[in-house]
């Protein structure tokens, strides 16, 4: 095949948010397929590429959240209630709960800036796994589509366009696990109805139960071919649930409090999320054309207590985050195959907009969920305007590269309503990057690729921070941050490929950022911090040993540091930096058996800026198996932490006081300890599908 067109196809069927995927529109005789991995010939960088399906779709997932585990060195986890967003790591980063790390669902964007819990939140609670098709990934700001968040990497989640067949399937677990999910689709001619409804209820493993209650629903309207045709989705999703937080470990350790026990038992939240999205789409031999456009109505209340008594000694520090947006945006983009000087190339380019309408975004001080004191309430406007262009150019027949850039322009207008504080608060900005981008990639044989990518990206901060003027909690002098953080990255990677049954890459990479985003505990959100540097290396393997076995592995070693002079009584380590993942996984799919055995290894980090006090090491292992016992019928078993570890899914160091501590006066500003939120115990589950 010429290197043109075999470049035209890889391109449109595999990477960037230029591309357009096939999801299987929508004719029957259409195999359903996912998307298809990065491969010698074709991809861009060692550290891009698409989970394969059996892999992500067999393994057990104790949330929803858990699918992006599929990304290589990615750890998802949880320090609060199950309707909250999952904290992330990924590259050297605590990514609190998104940030940094993109995610999009069926074209829509995850992440929430100017969020009421933390700039970035990716709350991935809507989702529905068994209707994903695809997870595809990018690590580095090296890629022109590649905008907001993407700064240590970016996941894109599809949604299939059709099933193979109507199903029905329940779920039950320990701790009161409940799950029903109904599914199906039916096509006549070239459209395509598709939908499903999820009903979630878990208590979980906590003394105080978390009385989750979860409805999800999502309708698609699909006309077309796979070559061109449109789609309309309509998604639905609701939770609300008691979390236990994070607790100090000394209370723990003390025998004050049991290891699954709570020091609020009001804490939790309510959540829900309405969207409506449209894609276009049209493959030709003269390139490759997707527009689509999305409305989002978000609302969210959290109420948290990380200090307990140590801020409030009466009345406690729990407090409530709220808020209520309407997000919308559109995005159209083009690929093109063209010539430059006489050499193929591939021409992508694209415009994206993206408005979040900000109702209210506050931060209350409460008791049992009562507010006493209002710190923030805002109304905020903000828009993105994004636009891009990428060449790709074949230099030779082992010889190809690319170079890109792009330009966003951030504008905000935040309304403060809070009487005191709020009109000191206020204000309009703007704020501007360009981000140029590149690659190059080198055959050295047919199994043998070499790759070597540079860029420049960028994480927006809370546009409150840009406009304020006082502390609303101390009323002293604040200072603002820019709107637009800048991230510079490269990296140096190989992949080796000798059949499509065998990939291996690695990659060295670093990046700097200007300014830290740095977790808050007694806010419960992040704050823009010092500038930082991280450095570090990236394995992997994927392994079809025969026609039923496949075998997985990644490794990720990391090292992130501040940079310059520490300031006095700090060091220069990035607190909660994660330092080493390692992951595995061995899946078995032959007759009607499936079955997936899954180990995570997540290595001791930094919990103070010295060095001084560092986390423990998680492992966890996971295990799921199906077996269908006719065409019709498919029985399923998962169990979470299979060796009953006894590990936590998150550490935190910093100051609190609890109500005893305070009763005996050991408070004295706060006791500086390890806050930890353990990970669930040995946890079964067994499910039926019913296939129609």
């Amino acid at each position: 095949m010429p290197i043109r067109i075999r470049h035209r196809l890889l391109y449109t069927a595999l990477l960037g948010s230029t591309a357009v995927y096939a999801q299987d529109y929508h004719l029957p005789e259409v195999q359903v397929r996912g998307p298809r991995d990065a491969a010698i010939g074709s991809a861009d960088s060692a550290s891009e590429g698409a989970a394969e399906r059996e892999s992500f779709q067999s393994r057990p997932k104790l949330r929803p959240g858990d699918i992006v585990e599929a990304v290589p060195g990615v750890v998802a986890t949880q320090h609060s209630g199950d309707g909250k967003a999952n904290q992330y790591f990924l590259r050297g980063f605590n990514l609190d709960h998104g940030t940094d790390f993109a995610v999009t669902v069926d074209g829509m964007p995850v992440n929430m800036p100017t969020h009421g819990h933390g700039q970035g939140y990716a709350d991935l609670n809507f989702l529905i796994p068994e209707l994903v098709s695809g997870v595809r990934y990018r690590k580095g700001p090296y890629f022109a589509e590649s905008g907001d968040f993407s700064l240590a990497g970016s996941a894109s989640l599809d949604y299939f366009g059709v099933l193979d067949a109507p199903f029905a399937e329940v779920t039950l677990g320990g701790h009161g696990f409940k799950r029903l999910l109904a599914a199906g689709s039916r096509t006549v001619q070239d459209q395509t109805w598709l939908g499903a409804i999820e009903v979630e209820g878990n208590n979980g493993p906590w003394d105080v139960p978390e009385h989750l209650k979860k409805v999800n629903a999502v309708l698609r309207y699909s006309q077309g071919s796979p070559t061109r045709g449109f789609s309309i989705t309509g998604m639905a999703y609701k939770s609300s649930w008691t979390s236990t937080d994070q607790v100090p470990e000394r209370a723990i350790d003390s025998g004050e409090l049991r290891r699954f026990g709570s020091l609020n038992p009001t804490d939790g939240g309510k959540t829900q999320r309405i969207s409506l999205s449209g894609k276009w789409f049209d493959k030709s031999a003269d390139g490759d054309t997707q527009i689509s456009a999305y409305a989002i109505d978000y609302r969210f209340d959290l109420f948290s207590d990380f200090t307990y008594f140590l801020n409030n000694p009466v009345n406690g520090d729990q407090f409530e985050q709220t808020d209520r947006r309407r997000v919308f945006g559109a995005q159209a983009s083009r690929s093109m195959v063209n010539k430059i000087g006489g050499l193929d190339g591939l021409l992508s380019f694209g415009a994206q907009w993206r408005g979040d309408r900000i109702g209210e975004v506050g931060l209350y001080q409460t008791e049992a969920r009562q507010r006493l004191s209002t710190v923030r309430n805002d109304k905020v406007t903000q828009d993105l305007f994004s636009v891009y262009g990428q060449q790709l150019l074949n230099f030779s027949e082992r010889w190809r590269g690319y170079v890109g850039v792009r330009g966003d322009m951030l504008r905000y207008d935040v309304q403060g309503r809070e009487p005191v504080y709020g009109p000191v608060n206020s204000g309009k900005g703007h704020d501007a990057i360009a981000s140029p981008k590149a690659g190059l990639a080198f055959t050295v044989t047919p199994a043998h690729e070499l790759y070597l990518n540079a860029g420049v990206g960028f994480h927006s901060n809370d546009v409150r921070g840009a406009a304020i003027t006082l502390d609303p909690q101390s009323g002293l002098p604040a200072d603002r941050v820019p709107a637009l953080v800048k991230g510079r990255g490269a990296e140096i990677g190989w992949r080796f490929q000798p059949n499509e049954n065998l990939t291996v890459t690695a990659a060295l990479w670093q990046l700097k950022l200007d300014s830290e985003l740095v977790y808050v505990g007694d806010a419960g959100s992040t704050e823009p911090g010092r500038a930082s540097s991280r450095r570090g290396f990236e394995a992997t393997l994927r392994w079809k040993i025969d026609r039923a076995w496949r075998l997985e592995a990644d490794a990720a070693l990391s090292r992130a540091r501040f940079r310059g002079l520490a300031p006095e009584g700090e060091g220069n380590y990035v607190d909660n930096a994660v330092e080493r993942v390692f992951a595995a996984g061995l899946t078995y799919i032959d007759g009607p058996w499936t079955t997936s055995l899954r180990l995570r290894y997540l290595g001791p980090r930094a919990l103070d800026t010295t060095n001084t006090v560092r986390s423990r090491s998680t492992t966890l292992l996971n295990f799921g198996t199906r077996y269908a016992v006719n065409k019709n019928l498919t029985l399923g078993l998962d169990v979470f932490n299979l060796a009953g570890k006894k590990g936590n899914d998150i550490e935190y160091y910093y100051a609190s006081c609890t109500a005893g501590e305070v009763v005996s006066g050991a408070c004295n500003g706060g006791v500086d300890d390890r806050h930890v939120h353990p990970m669930e115990p040995r946890t079964a589950r067994v499910s039926a599908r019913w296939t129609f």
